[in-house]
C-alpha cells in the first residue's frame, strides 16, 4: 500500500496522518467537512465546549451512515429480488 503523511487541521488543532495515497483526497475532504460543520453548530447552537460540538457533529455524522446503510441494505435486497425474477423467467423458458 502507497502511505504518505498529511497534516490536518481540525478545530484548530493540527493532526498528522498515514493514510493510503489514494484517500488523501477524502481524508481532506472529510476533515473540512468535520469543520465546516463544527463551524455551522458553534453558530447556531448554545454550547459549553468544544466537546459539545464534536459530539453533535459526530452523532450527524453517524446518523447519515446508519440511514445510507440502510438505504443501501433495501437496494440491494430489491436487486436481489429483481435479479431472481429475472433468474426465474429465463428458467421458465428453458
Amino acid at each position: 500500500m502507497d502511505e504518505i503523511t498529511i497534516n490536518i487541521t481540525l478545530l484548530d488543532r493540527p493532526y498528522r496522518l498515514s493514510v493510503a495515497r489514494a484517500d488523501e483526497e477524502k481524508v481532506r475532504k472529510a476533515g473540512n467537512l468535520i469543520n465546516e460543520r463544527v463551524k455551522y453548530y458553534s453558530k447556531h447552537y448554545a454550547y459549553k465546549d468544544v466537546q459539545d460540538l464534536l459530539s453533535m457533529t459526530a452523532l450527524q455524522f453517524a446518523t447519515s451512515v446508519v440511514k445510507m446503510d440502510a438505504e443501501l441494505n433495501f437496494r440491494n435486497q430489491e436487486l436481489e429480488r429483481k435479479l431472481q425474477g429475472i433468474n426465474d423467467l429465463m428458467g421458465e423458458l428453458a
